[in-house]
């Protein structure tokens, strides 16, 4: 199936029935009063999230949704019918936009939560309804109100506790392979995933968190070069980055001549790690603020020489606070290699530490209660 993350829609409700102009005849009552029912209510347009959907594929071909109006009214004070809901089905972290504002109407974030989007118009009242001791036989009868109707774009943004980013061929689909039950495409090219794959990682203790996989991402990406810019929008909700840096290269840069080699090494990962971070930026201030846990992948090239791994991790530590503002994880950056699996069990626990500590943080801000400071709970 394809992946379909944007759409845009056309909604409108029903119309109400128009009320009826009738008067009693029968044999009892030959000259009988206005009897006329009222018209129907309109159908309401209602959105329902489902995590049973993944993507917004029903939208690629019908782009219109209308409720049915409500029935006539008729004689003998019978009312018509009402026109039935239309719910229309969107998948779990769906945004739905105003097209002509731009203002955000609703957002889906839960499984079953549901969204009246226009409201079916109002039935019409019948003749009966206005007889008076001044009018006793009215010959009209109000018509139905039109049913309100909009214009949407649907943006589905993944709800996932992590996301893991970085420049294509990083491995950030091996890993999310290895860690989680996900089956993404793998191949030693760059921009090997063409869409966002989620993937559930189960811990000891009946735990699990939600990790996503972003296609890479490039310079320029926030302008629309490569294929990230298509899905930055994936990762504005998750709590915690996981930035994968490629070390396949590493070993052999950082162990050249002389002592510029090393440094020369490391300037090359803290380069492509602020340039990641530079199109968050532009993309949305705010990611560049979010939680993050730094990671060198592919180990199995430079695990011969644990005193390399070692001082590598102390001197991007230090440029890592610099460029951050906030100290890294006790053993942050990790070193691991997706493909072997070194160093994944105890990058798993660092990640499930951070999610569980930003949800307690979450909750009890929803508390009210007074928090200490990031640091406190990154530590």
């Amino acid at each position: 199936m394809r992946f379909i993350d944007e759409a845009k829609i056309k909604v409108a409700a029903g119309h109400g029935g128009p009320g009826s102009v009738s008067f009693l005849r029968d044999a009892m009552s030959p000259r009988g009063g206005p009897d006329g029912g009222d018209g129907g209510k309109g159908g309401d347009v209602v959105f329902v999230a489902s995590t049973q959907l993944g993507t917004l594929q029903d939208f690629r071909f019908k782009r219109t949704y209308k409720a049915p109006s409500g029935m006539h009214g008729s004689g003998a004070n019978k009312s018509g019918s009402s026109g039935a809901d239309i719910e229309i089905r969107v998948p779990v972290g769906t945004t739905i936009r105003n097209t002509l504002t731009g203002e955000v109407v609703c957002d889906m974030i839960e499984d079953g939560q549901h969204w009246i989007a226009c409201k079916g118009g109002r039935g019409g009242k019948g003749n009966a309804h206005f007889t008076s001791s001044t009018h006793q036989a009215p010959r009209f009868a109000q018509p139905g109100e039109e049913g309100e109707n909009m214009e949407l774009t649907l943006e589905l943004k993944l709800l996932a506790d992590a996301a893991i980013i970085g420049f294509p061929n990083a491995g950030k689909s091996t890993l999310i392979s290895r860690i989680s039950a996900a089956r993404p495409k793998i191949a030693d090219y760059e921009f090997t995933t063409l869409t966002p794959n989620l993937g559930v990682v189960e811990m000891p203790e009946f735990k699990s968190f939600v990790i996503a996989d972003i296609p890479g991402l490039i310079e320029g990406a926030h302008r629309g070069l490569g294929l990230g810019h298509k899905f930055l929008r994936h990762i504005e909700r998750t709590r915690l980055f996981v930035h994968l840096l490629d070390g396949s290269r590493f070993l052999e840069d950082a162990t050249g001549p002389d002592e510029k080699s090393f440094d020369a090494a490391i300037d090359n990962l803290i380069e492509r790690y602020q340039i990641i971070r530079k199109e968050l930026g532009l993309f949305n201030e705010k990611l560049v603020h979010k939680p993050e846990i730094v990671v060198i992948n592919k180990l199995d090239l430079i695990e011969s020489d644990p005193a390399l791994v070692e001082r590598a991790r102390t001197a991007l530590r230090q440029r890592i606070t610099s460029i951050r503002g906030t100290h890294p994880l006790g053993k942050e950056p990790y070193v691991v290699s997706a493909a072997s699996g070194s160093g994944l069990p105890e990058l798993k626990f660092a990640i499930q530490e951070q999610i569980e500590s930003y949800r307690t943080k979450a909750e009890l801000e929803a508390m009210g209660t007074k928090l200490p400071d990031d640091e406190e709970f990154r530590t």
